[in-house]
């Protein structure tokens, strides 16, 4: 029987986690105590994807932004 010390799922970083730590590093100012942990217990993965979900985010608001200008000044 294992306890919940020793399940490895537990000790993976969660959505809040993953997305602080993209974040971070999207700006580039990710400190190494949370880099050591994405790298040793998270998934690869999951980086990946709020990666790709982070910049098209930034994407859209970037255009919003643009478009409303491009409005505002017309």
């Amino acid at each position: 029987m294992n306890s919940p010390c020793q399940n490895p799922e537990s000790d993976r970083p969660g959505f809040w986690q993953v997305l602080w730590s993209t974040l971070a590093a999207f700006f580039g100012v990710q400190n190494r105590s949370n880099r050591e942990r994405d790298f040793t217990r998270g998934k690869a993965s999951h980086f990946i994807l709020m990666g790709l979900m982070v910049t098209v985010a930034f994407v859209v608001v970037l255009a919003a932004a643009v478009k409303l200008a491009l409005a505002a000044a017309g």
